[in-house]
C-alpha cells in the first residue's frame, strides 16, 4: 500500500502564500504521477494540479499562474506552492499518487484564506 501524508496547510490572508507538501511512503516502486485536489464544503472535489514522473504539469484554470506543483522523485514528495491566495481557494487539499494504474489518496490538509 502507498501511504500519503500532506502537510503545510493553515490560515493565511488573501494575497498570501502557502506551500503544501505530500510525502509518499510504503510500497513505492514507480509513481507515474502525483497531484493535488481540493474540496470545499458543499462542493465537489476538483483538480488543482498534477505532475507526471517526467515533469509534465497540468493546472486548473482557476489556479493557473498562481500555483506551482513540483516533485522531488528522490524523496517521493510533491509540493504545491500557492501564491496570491484568494478566499475561494479555501478547501481541504488532498494529495494523490498514481502507481501501476492505481490511485492513492492522503488524508488532506485544510487551507483557509480569510481576512
Amino acid at each position: 500500500q502507498v501511504h500519503l501524508v500532506e502537510s503545510g496547510g493553515g490560515l493565511v490572508q488573501p494575497g498570501g502564500s502557502l506551500r503544501l507538501s505530500c510525502a509518499a511512503s510504503g510500497s513505492i516502486f514507480s509513481i507515474a504521477a502525483m497531484g493535488w485536489y481540493r474540496q470545499a464544503p458543499g462542493k465537489q472535489r476538483e483538480l488543482v494540479a498534477t505532475i507526471t514522473k517526467g515533469g509534465s504539469t497540468n493546472y486548473a484554470d482557476s489556479v493557473k499562474g498562481r500555483f506551482t506543483i513540483s516533485r522531488d522523485n528522490a524523496k517521493n514528495t510533491a509540493y504545491l506552492q500557492m501564491n496570491s491566495l484568494k478566499p475561494e481557494d479555501t478547501a481541504v487539499y488532498s494529495c494523490t499518487v498514481r502507481q501501476f494504474g492505481s490511485d492513492y489518496w492522503g488524508q488532506g490538509t485544510q487551507v483557509t484564506v480569510s481576512s
